[in-house]
C-alpha cells in the first residue's frame, strides 16, 4: 500500500504516544479532588450491582467507551482490529481515529473498516475533524459513516493540536454552522468531542443549540496533543512549533471541571475522557454527571504490547473497579450512581467556585434525568 502524508502522520502519532512521555505535565484531571461519600452499609450484594447503561439508545454492559485513537495506516489497522474484538466480546463501545486519511486515500479504508468486521454489534463511532469539513461537510461525514457502518458520528475539535502541528490547519471559523448543518442533514446522532483541552459551558451551550446528541469533554489530564506535536516539531527542526508545544502542553480545562461546566448548562449525555485511567475515575465521572467513561492511551498501549488478551484483561479489570466503587458509594446501578453524594476539594473546588459553580450542587438539576 502506497504511503500518504496523513497516513505517515498517523504512524508517527502511534509511535510518539506509545514511546514518549506525552501526558499532561502539571495539570491533573481534577478527579483526584472528587471524593465519593462512603456507604458502610450498602443495601445490596456486590454481585447485584448492575453496570448496564444506555447511551444514545445503545445498550452497554458497562459504562466504558474506548475513544477514537487511530486508523489510516496498516499498523493502525491491527490495533483497531484488536480493540474492536475485545469491545465486541465485552459489550462496550469504541470510536475510530480521524478518518481523513481514508477519505483522501480510499485504499486506507480497511484500516478503519476492520472495526466493524471485528465488532458487528458494538456501538461504533465514526470520526472527522472540523478543519476537514470546510467543503462538502455532509458528504465527508457520510463517507466516514459508511466506511465503518457507524452508529454515530464524532466531530472532533482540536484547535490546540492544529496550532502546534507542523502543517496544521487551525481553521475553525463558522465551525458551529458546519456542525448545525451536519446534525440536520445526517440521520445518525452527532457527538462533538474535544481532544484533550476540555469543553467549557459556553461551548456546550452552543453545541446543544446546534443539535448535537452528546458531548465528549476530553479534558486536560491525559495525553497532551500539544505534547505529541511538540515531538514531531522537534524531529522536523521547527523551533516555533516546538516552543508552542511546550507552552500549550497543559492548556485547557481539567476533565472534572469540564464535566461540571457542561452538566451545569446542558442536558445532553456526556462522555468523560481525558486522563481516565481506572474504574474509580469513571465512577467519579458518572457521579459528576457523565454517562460513560472514555479511555484511549491505556488501551492503545495494551493493544500494542499484548494484543487482544491484554486489552480484554485491562477492560475486565476496569469493569470490576467500576463495580466495586459503585457498590461502596451505596449505588445499585448507573442511574442511582448519578445521584451519589460526593465532596469536591482542592484546585477543582477553586476552579468551580471561580467559575460560579457551587461544588457538588452543579450536577443535581440535570444528572438524574439526562437523555440516554
Amino acid at each position: 500500500m502506497k504511503e500518504h502524508p496523513t497516513s505517515d502522520r498517523k504512524l508517527s502519532h502511534i509511535k510518539i504516544v506509545s514511546e514518549e512521555a506525552v501526558e499532561a505535565r502539571e495539570t491533573l484531571t481534577g478527579l483526584e479532588d472528587i471524593t465519593l461519600i462512603h456507604c458502610a452499609l450498602p443495601d445490596i450484594d456486590l454481585t447485584e450491582v448492575n453496570l448496564e447503561t444506555k447511551f444514545l439508545k445503545h445498550a452497554f454492559k458497562a459504562p466504558i467507551y474506548v475513544t477514537g485513537m487511530t486508523g489510516g495506516h496498516e499498523v493502525a489497522a491491527k490495533i483497531n482490529g484488536q480493540i474492536a474484538e475485545a469491545v465486541e466480546e465485552l459489550g462496550l463501545g469504541m470510536g475510530v481515529g480521524s478518518q481523513r486519511a481514508a477519505i483522501e486515500n480510499p485504499q486506507l479504508a480497511s484500516t478503519f473498516g476492520i472495526v466493524r468486521e471485528n465488532a458487528p454489534t458494538a456501538f461504533i463511532v465514526a470520526n472527522i475533524g472540523i478543519p476537514q469539513l470546510k467543503s462538502d461537510p455532509v458528504g465527508m461525514c457520510q463517507k466516514a459513516i459508511e466506511m465503518i457502518e457507524a452508529d454515530a458520528l464524532a466531530i472532533h475539535l482540536n484547535p490546540i493540536q492544529e496550532i502546534v502541528q507542523p502543517g496544521g490547519e487551525p481553521q475553525f471559523k463558522k465551525g458551529i454552522e458546519r456542525i448545525e448543518r451536519i446534525t440536520k442533514e445526517i440521520s445518525l446522532p452527532v457527538i462533538v468531542k474535544e481532544t484533550g483541552g476540555g469543553i467549557s459551558r459556553s461551548v456546550a451551550t452552543r453545541l446543544q443549540d446546534a443539535g448535537v446528541a452528546a458531548i465528549d469533554v476530553s479534558g486536560v489530564g491525559g495525553t497532551s496533543w500539544a505534547g505529541v506535536e511538540y515531538y514531531r516539531a522537534k524531529d522536523a527542526s521547527n523551533p516555533l512549533k516546538e516552543r508552542l508545544g511546550e507552552l500549550l502542553w497543559d492548556w485547557g480545562l481539567p476533565t472534572a471541571v469540564s464535566i461540571a461546566e457542561v452538566r451545569s448548562v446542558v442536558k445532553l449525555p456526556i462522555i468523560s475522557s481525558g486522563g481516565i485511567r481506572n474504574g474509580v475515575e469513571i465512577v467519579k465521572s458518572i457521579a459528576l454527571g457523565a454517562q460513560l467513561g472514555g479511555m484511549a492511551s491505556p488501551v492503545l498501549k495494551r493493544a500494542i504490547s499484548g494484543g487482544v488478551p491484554a486489552v480484554k484483561e485491562f477492560l475486565q479489570q476496569t469493569i470490576e473497579e467500576i463495580r466495586a466503587a459503585t457498590y461502596l458509594s451505596g449505588s445499585k446501578n448507573m442511574e442511582s450512581l448519578g445521584g451519589a453524594d460526593f465532596v469536591v476539594k482542592g484546585e477543582t473546588r477553586e476552579w468551580l467556585e471561580q467559575r460560579g459553580l457551587s461544588p457538588g450542587s452543579h450536577t443535581k438539576k440535570h444528572r438524574k434525568q439526562p437523555p440516554r
